[in-house]
């Protein structure tokens, strides 16, 4: 390793961590915790953890000052990969209107976790009222327009891929598949 610190003892994988991102505004940082789940040995952020409920591995220094190595050692779990079904709660799904879940992809198109058109339009109108702040309801109305059903299946990626999982096409009797309605982008 080239300008690296020594691994202290507790620098184990599977070693549970605490680790604090600084915040800015009120320089008070804040306790996540985490497991240790590989240690590269070619560079000086040499520790991989992964953060309780995320799916993707930051590296860091083993003598980073908001980082503390706790007692307990675990068997690194296994991330979950296959297709499954959403439920909302996962990353992306970052907004919701009356029980619907609506994800905006990079290229700014979206979906709504449902099969209810109704409810599909109301919660993209209100994602597009309160997120990307449109307030001419005729284009809304437009936009909710061109809403589509599609059957679909979610997959979930390895870690450290660019997403955690991906949305593809399936046919409704295969396994997890669910309806949505989708938003092509503009």
């Amino acid at each position: 390793m080239t300008d690296t610190t020594a691994l202290p003892a507790e620098a184990v994988i599977g070693r549970r961590i605490a680790f604090s991102y600084r915040d800015d505004l009120r320089h008070i940082p804040r306790d996540l915790l985490g497991t240790i789940t590989a240690i590269a040995d070619d560079q000086p952020r040499c520790l991989r953890i992964r953060l309780d409920g995320t799916r993707s591995g930051i590296y860091v220094r083993p003598d980073y000052e908001n980082l503390r190595y706790l007692d307990e050692v675990i068997t690194v779990p296994d991330l979950p990969m296959g297709r499954f079904t959403p439920t909302g709660s996962e990353a992306g799904f970052d907004h919701a209107f009356d029980g619907v879940s609506v994800v905006e992809f990079e290229e700014g198109d979206m979906a709504a976790l449902t099969p209810d058109r109704a409810k599909a339009e109301a919660a993209i109108a209100t994602y597009l009222r309160e997120v990307h702040g449109m307030e001419d309801e005729s284009e809304i109305r437009e936009e909710v327009a061109e809403l589509r059903l599609r059957n679909v299946a979610f997959e979930w990626q390895p870690e450290d891929a660019e997403a955690d999982w991906h949305m593809d096409d399936a046919e409704l009797s295969t396994d997890h598949a669910v309806q949505v309605h989708y938003l092509p982008a503009a």
